[in-house]
């Protein structure tokens, strides 16, 4: 019911920046939290920053102070600087919606090359 759309990925090298954004279209009444995962080959899926409606923030700590989340209305954006060859993931954003649970994006790819 809600739909979420990412933008922004690509290639860059290390120490570069990339902002990725993620829309939220839909059912967006009742959105709470908000954040994005990531996924490399031969890793598990982890949380890497989250948001609240109210702002409250957290971070992985691998990608605290390079790393910055922020929400208007329903998008989401993580702002990444400092970029390193281990940031090198498939992103998913997500929204959870206290109605209807969680919702994710298609995925987006960062590329850091060594």
């Amino acid at each position: 019911q809600v739909q979420l759309v990412e933008s922004g990925g690509g290639l860059v090298q290390p120490g570069g920046s990339l902002r990725l954004s993620c829309a939220a279209s839909g059912r967006i009444y009742g959105i709470e939290d908000m954040g994005w995962y990531r996924q490399a080959p031969g890793k598990e899926r982890e949380l890497v920053a989250s948001i609240t409606r109210g702002g409250t923030t957290n971070y992985a700590q691998s990608v605290k102070g390079r790393f910055t989340i922020s929400r208007e209305e329903n998008t989401s954006y993580l702002q990444m600087n400092g970029l390193k060859p281990e940031d090198t993931a498939v992103y998913y954003c997500y929204a959870i919606r206290s109605l209807s649970g969680r919702s994710w994006g298609q995925g987006t790819q960062v590329t850091v090359t060594s």
